[in-house]
């Protein structure tokens, strides 16, 4: 049985943010609840991620908490990535990536589609001596899973590309950061058994044109039109407090760090 583990929940500044004292900040300094490192999941099989299939195992996105979240979970490897898109928040781990490779002796896969490729190369121009670079364009089978990517609307931020997953009928898809989403960005996120899906506020306020990423009232909105099974918000910023009951529709978990569900 796969099973997804989320090694991070956060938006790109994480929580707590460094400069501010506001109540979930406060929280997760000195309990912990709402502490968030950038948002990554691990695609592992069987019980646990420490186990005999870690060849099997892959993460989506390698942000600058990659270390720490790999000492979290209590595992020293994992030999292949998918990137989501070339912002630091979800980029900024490649060079301690690439020097595990060395040190290892092994040569990593990193997958993303073309463009986030050529962007990563132009930012890290020698980590093509420690990792092969393969495009997701038209299509990849990683891990057992046949795996499309696409990309989405970013908003203010550019673009991004979403993930959708499929294996012995079980469809899942890896979404974290869009909004605005068109008709065409949303035909590979119906008929999901689940969707993780990037929403950084509970109700944001700022002008729209210069916004991001969903909202949850927003990805509610969504969720009512593309009727995923089970969805979980991730890549959420201070504003979210995990404490609250927001009073969301039914299916949709708010995602914990650590927090292990099924695929399958």
């Amino acid at each position: 049985m796969n099973q997804l583990t989320f090694l991070g929940t956060g938006d790109a500044m994480g929580v707590p943010r460094v400069y501010c004292d506001c109540e979930v900040c406060m929280e997760a300094r000195l309990t912990g609840e709402n502490r968030r490192k950038r948002s990554s999941v691990l695609i592992h099989e069987g019980g646990h991620v420490r186990d005999r299939y870690e060849d099997r195992r892959f993460m989506i996105d390698c942000g600058p908490d990659w270390r720490s979240q790999m000492e979290d979970q209590g595992i020293r490897m994992v030999h292949t990535l998918l990137i989501t898109h070339a912002h630091f928040d979800h980029i900024g781990g490649l060079p301690e990536w690439a020097d595990a490779c060395r040190w290892l002796g092994v040569k990593g896969k990193l997958y993303a589609p073309r463009e986030v490729i050529v962007t990563i190369q132009a930012q890290f121009p020698w980590l093509a001596r420690h990792m092969d670079f393969l495009e997701t364009d038209d299509g990849i089978e990683v891990g057992g899973w046949s795996i499309r990517s696409w990309k989405v609307c970013h908003g203010h931020n550019g673009y991004s590309y979403a993930y959708r997953l499929e294996r012995e009928g079980y469809a899942w898809a890896y979404c974290s950061d869009a909004i605005d989403l068109k008709k065409q960005e949303k035909v590979l996120l119906y008929g999901l058994d689940l969707l993780v899906l990037g929403t950084s506020f509970v109700h944001e306020l700022a002008e729209f044109s210069t916004r991001s990423v969903y909202d949850m009232q927003e990805a509610q909105e969504l969720l009512r039109e593309l009727q995923p099974r089970q969805t979980y918000f991730t890549h959420m910023s201070h504003d979210v407090d995990v404490r609250q009951n927001y009073s969301l529709d039914q299916g949709i978990t708010v995602a914990l760090t650590g927090m292990t569900v099924k695929l399958g």
